[in-house]
């Protein structure tokens, strides 16, 4: 109905409708002042894969890719020199991207490798300033990444979340302003990410870690399916 044009509204129902729509606007302007803020506010999006016990290429992973409104503790590659600051706004707004996407190492775990994808990303959350990710290892293909990742705890005492960390991939990033010594990142498209050593990313507070315990019971399954089929 098109109430601007409607010439048969009683004043009373005029009325009425004013007081709807004051009731209305009060209840959306107390939400608003209840509302989290964004500091605390929680965005996650993952795909879902059906579940196949005793996958043998597949081996989940966990991980916190970087942190939001925090400039890096070093230059990330391709940054010419400069630390960098990716807003929570950016984050939230490419967090789509990241779903699809793969992860790679480099031999000797201190860089990129967009040609070596070793994985697959498929559940992002942004939970305060940490910018979380989980998604599967090729662990079959690469064997190397589980026997890397073990070795890791043996460096606990220096970084009690293991050794390994993660930095992300971008395409088509904006810098708000280009002189700036730290540049902010307004916005951006994730292209992947990659597992290396903690103090070699430009993040120290990221964590890449597999998800044993998943593993161990993927693994009793399959042997206990193993056994039932002789």
């Amino acid at each position: 109905m098109d109430y601007a044009t409607d010439m048969h509204w009683h004043n009373a129902a005029r009325a009425r409708t004013r007081e709807i729509a004051g009731a209305r606007a009060h209840e959306v302007a107390g939400s608003l002042r209840t509302r989290p803020p964004a500091s605390l506010a929680m965005r996650a999006m993952a795909v879902e894969f059906p579940a196949v016990h005793g996958h043998p290429n597949r081996l989940p992973f966990e991980g916190v890719l970087t942190l939001v409104d925090v400039a890096s503790d070093r230059a990330p590659s391709g940054a010419r020199g400069h630390r960098v600051v990716l807003t929570r706004a950016a984050a939230e707004a490419a967090l789509p991207s990241l779903l699809g996407m793969a992860i790679d190492y480099k031999a000797g775990w201190d860089g990129h490798d967009a040609r070596q994808k070793c994985g697959i990303i498929t559940a992002a959350e942004l939970d305060g300033r940490r910018l979380t990710v989980a998604g599967f290892v090729f662990s079959r293909d690469f064997p190397e990444i589980e026997q890397r990742l073990s070795q890791s705890h043996a460096a606990g005492d220096l970084f009690p979340d293991g050794a390994m960390g993660m930095s992300y991939e971008l395409a088509d990033a904006h810098v708000a302003d280009m002189s700036a010594s730290v540049w902010t990142l307004t916005r951006a498209t994730f292209t992947g990410a990659a597992i290396l050593l903690r103090d070699k990313a430009a993040y120290r507070d990221t964590t890449f870690r597999l998800q044993q315990v998943s593993r161990s019971a993927s693994q009793q399954v399959s042997a206990t399916a193993s056994r039932s089929s002789v």
